[in-house]
Formats: C-alpha cells, sequence, structure tokens
C-alpha cells in the first residue's frame, strides 16, 4: 500500500466518523486521556484540511456505559441511557478543545438540549455548519434512550447524507468470531448488508445496520490506533472490513 500524501486523495466528499468513547481512553481504565484524545483531533484535522466535510458521533463508555445498571432495582434503564447521553457530551467537549487548540473550526451540537454548552442538534444547522467547513461534533446519541450510538450514527449518517459511515475501533475490521478468543478467525475486506445481519457479524447493531442498508450507505470499520488510518479510509484504501 502506497500511504505518500500524494496518494491520500479523499474518496468522500462528507463522511460520518464514528467513535467510540473507548478512543478517549486509555485501555482497560476508564476516564479521558488527553494525549489519545490529541492524537485523534490530529488525524481529523488532517482529513479536514483536505477539504472533506466531517461530522462525528461519538459514544461515552470511557465514561460510563447504561449496562453498568443492570439490575434496574436501584436506576431504571432510561436513566442509565440518559446518564450515557451526558457522557458523550463531556467526550464532545474534550475533542472540541482539542480540535480547537490545534486551530480547527468546529461546533459541538447535542440531541439532550444543554445551551450552555452546546448547540441543538438540528439537521439543517448540521449541515450548514459542514458546508462552511466546520467539523462537527454530534453528542446526546439520538437524545432518547434505548438506541445505541451506533444506530445514532447510522441515523445521522443519513440526514447529512453522508457518502460514507467509517466506524473507528480498536481491531482492524470485522471477523468470523471474536479474533481474541479464537485465534482462527478469518476477517473480512468486504461483507453485504444480508451476510452482516444474517451472520450476526457484529459490525454495528442490528438496527445501525439495516439503516445503513436501506440508504445504501456503506459501512468502514478500521482501527482508528495505527496513526493515518482514518485518512486511508476516507481515501478509499483497503483498512478494515468495507460493508456495502
Amino acid at each position: 500500500m502506497d500511504d505518500s500524501s500524494d496518494s491520500l486523495v479523499p474518496k468522500y466528499k462528507r463522511v460520518l466518523l464514528k467513535l467510540s468513547g473507548e478512543s478517549f481512553g486509555t485501555p482497560g481504565k476508564t476516564g479521558i486521556n488527553i494525549d489519545e484524545t490529541i492524537a485523534i483531533a490530529r488525524q481529523i484535522k488532517n482529513i479536514a484540511s483536505q477539504g472533506v466535510e466531517l461530522a462525528i458521533v461519538i459514544g461515552g463508555g470511557n465514561l460510563l456505559r447504561g449496562s453498568q445498571f443492570t439490575s434496574g432495582e436501584i436506576i431504571k434503564k432510561t436513566t442509565a441511557d440518559y446518564m450515557g447521553m451526558l457522557a458523550t457530551v463531556m467526550n464532545g467537549l474534550t475533542l472540541q478543545d482539542s480540535l480547537e487548540h490545534l486551530n480547527c473550526q468546529t461546533r459541538l451540537l447535542s440531541a439532550v438540549r444543554m445551551d450552555s454548552v452546546a448547540e441543538p442538534y438540528i439537521r439543517r444547522r448540521a449541515v450548514r455548519h459542514l458546508e462552511k467547513g466546520r467539523i462537527v461534533i454530534l453528542a446526546g446519541g439520538t437524545g432518547n434512550p434505548y438506541v445505541t450510538t451506533d444506530t445514532a450514527a447510522a441515523l445521522r449518517g443519513i440526514e447529512i447524507s453522508a457518502e460514507a459511515l467509517l466506524k473507528a475501533t480498536k481491531v482492524d475490521g470485522v471477523y468470523s468470531d471474536d479474533p481474541e478468543k479464537n485465534p482462527h478467525a478469518v476477517r473480512y475486506e468486504k461483507l453485504s448488508y444480508v451476510q452482516a445481519l444474517r451472520d450476526n457479524l457484529r459490525v454495528m447493531d442490528v438496527s445501525a445496520i439495516s439503516l445503513c442498508q436501506d440508504a445504501k450507505l456503506p459501512i468502514v470499520v478500521f482501527d482508528f490506533k495505527r496513526e493515518g488510518n482514518i485518512e486511508r479510509a476516507i481515501a478509499g484504501h483497503k483498512v478494515g472490513t468495507t460493508v456495502s
């Protein structure tokens, strides 16, 4: 693979990047790691400097997961999900300041209203910010409980007419089985939506894949930890797994 800067010409004009909460933390620990966040911000800056219109949906798993409160005896599932949405806003604020530290123009939009720290999510407003060259950070999921950030990413990608949904993960694609448990697991380069759903390959949750299938929005799953992989994915290089 030629990774020279000349070869990294963007294939997509507008993309939706899905970052998990773990992207902002130290592996195996909770909280926010500024060094990790800055490393991601640098990759994002490089993409934006090439004229790519970039919207980012972020998770909050490094701070809190709704599944932590599984018993439902004290904290209800609905409440836990709202707590998770607030965690995504905290990550969003961290990423926003990290990007602005690198002189990037950003806007943080939240599906959960908190006007003192973020703009409310309005589709037309998000698109207008993208058209003006601003990096749009989308926090708060969809604003509704019982909906994952994967589904939020698929929904927002469709709403803003993104050309691809890039899912940045800690593994280098989609496997036939858990590669950490099964050394014989096979990594796919390409998958159809139907196969991903039929074989329960955990690309994203079922609702997210179904939304992308209906909208014909391709999903690229790749390892964001490798420096430059986000740029390679946007350039259309063979990184990770493409579901289309």
